[in-house]
């Protein structure tokens, strides 16, 4: 599959590469990077090169997954955002983590808005939902600057968190 870039004012969302294994085991090995997920352990190197494949695959399964995101200033791998399936609950969730050193900046909010955008406009998506851990106060803004609304608390993945979502016309109106 031919997996488009996205650019935003600050960033580049690009295909994932094999190449960007050691850059995801370093972001996936800062200290709490993953407090607000539901395996907050950090990754081997396998783990992160699985994870890779695991997004290509997507990709060329659902027509969207995740990119990786990249400075527009330099070629370095600072996270990811996107889109993804979750065949438990037939729903397509925004997901997204940023690099320690690129946090509080905007730029995952500018990603998760061309995401959304991506979705709507190009792939005719219906609806999206973030899942947010109740004390990740950060990507609770973010989620709620890109549009989405708080629907209500469930549980995902084994994990208490607030269920946020938004649907193409609403998108409409706040884009």
């Amino acid at each position: 599959m031919n997996v488009p870039t996205l650019v935003t004012a600050h960033t580049k969302l690009r295909p994932f590469r094999l190449e960007d294994t050691d850059a995801l085991f370093q972001i996936a090995n800062q200290k709490d990077i993953f407090k607000y997920f539901p395996n907050p352990a950090p990754w081997s190197c396998e783990k992160a090169e699985k994870f890779i494949q695991s997004q290509l695959e997507h990709w060329e399964r659902h027509g969207f997954g995740w990119w990786g995101v990249e400075p527009l200033d330099g070629p370095e791998l600072i996270g990811w955002n996107g889109l993804q399936y979750l065949p438990a609950t037939d729903e397509i969730e925004v997901g997204y983590l940023m690099s320690r050193d690129y946090q509080g900046r905007g730029w995952t909010t500018e990603g998760v808005c061309a995401c959304l955008g991506f979705g709507f406009n190009q792939l005719g998506i219906r609806s999206v939902i973030a899942i947010v851990h109740p004390e990740n106060i950060p990507s609770q803004r973010v989620a709620l600057k890109c549009g989405l609304s708080w629907v209500d608390r469930t549980n995902y993945f084994g994990m208490d968190c607030f269920r946020y979502r938004i649907d193409a016309k609403a998108f409409v109106k706040a884009g």
